[in-house]
């Protein structure tokens, strides 16, 4: 009887905690970040072209890397970009460089193979206010085929060569026009 007991108490326990980890991981639908001067909304990550996870969960991930790439376009923002001025951006395909792998062996982590076929693209829409004002309003679809040869291989930084391209599409596209 008490054996009965403790099957079942482990049970509702167990349930409890695997029911916990699913509302830990819920995500959310198009999530937005914003820093400074820049605002941007990743309209349905989940059918993003390559945005995966090497050996860490998705949806931390996913937060992470729209986090980043939003912070180091608001560092390039900031030198082009008039102090009243805001940068609005909808992403609505990301395919970050290289190709996830599975790795068979030591470890259980899957790895990013950066290789000149698998460059860097992201599709968006944007706008440019000043106060109510719109500026400035396009759709763009970004790749740098050239991607191995332009960012020095000494640079290490995660998205270096999505940074890269974001910052030189708001030096070739957007600092000409304002």
């Amino acid at each position: 009887m008490k054996f009965t007991h403790l099957l079942l108490a482990g049970t509702m326990v167990s349930g409890a905690a695997l029911s916990g980890i699913a509302v830990a991981e819920e995500v959310v639908e198009n999530p937005v970040t914003e820093q400074g001067m820049v605002k941007i909304t990743w309209q349905d990550p989940k059918s993003f072209r390559d945005v995966k996870a090497a050996s860490d969960i998705q949806s931390r991930y996913e937060a992470r890397t729209f986090e980043t790439l939003t912070k180091n376009l608001n560092k390039e923002a900031g030198k082009i970009l008039k102090p009243e001025q805001k940068l609005e951006m909808i992403v609505t395909d990301l395919d970050l460089a290289g190709d996830v792998r599975p790795t068979f062996g030591a470890t259980m982590n899957d790895i990013r193979v950066i290789q000149d076929i698998y460059p860097p693209r992201i599709t968006f829409s944007y706008s440019i206010l000043e106060g109510d004002k719109v500026v400035m309003v396009g759709d763009e679809k970004l790749t740098d085929l050239g991607f191995m040869h332009t960012v020095g291989r000494m640079n290490d930084k995660p998205l270096r060569f999505e940074d890269k391209l974001l910052a030189d599409w708001m030096k070739k596209t957007v600092k000409p026009k304002l």
